[in-house]
């Protein structure tokens, strides 16, 4: 068992070995199961449940999907998905509206 503090490396490294070992192979099957925990997520939102095990599980598991699909799919989820998205949204401009942001140049 990993032991606290992780190294995010250390973490995501551990998740990829362990779809790895346990056959998760298929992108198409990862995806659905994606699209099932967001539906999980979803649901607790939708009823304002937001301080709940439920939600952090919910959220912890999209993140495992999410970064066995990269693996999956050949990329390196920090470097090839999350930091270019990071460095498109970095110096984005725009506002808020309830809660959302709306780039500008977009209409809310």
């Amino acid at each position: 068992m990993m032991e606290f503090p992780v190294n995010t490396d250390d973490l995501i490294s551990a998740i990829c070995s362990w779809g790895s070992d346990h056959g998760i192979n298929n992108p198409d099957k990862q995806t659905i199961k994606l699209m099932e925990e967001v539906g999980e997520l979803a649901n607790e939102v939708s009823r304002s449940h937001y301080d709940t095990p439920e939600i952090r599980d919910a959220l912890g598991d999209i993140g495992v999907v999410l970064i066995i699909l990269a693996d999956i799919l050949g990329y390196d989820f920090i470097d090839q998905c999350l930091l270019p998205a990071y460095n498109v949204i970095k110096d984005r401009t725009g506002h808020t509206e309830g809660g959302s942001f709306i780039k500008d140049g977009e209409d809310s």
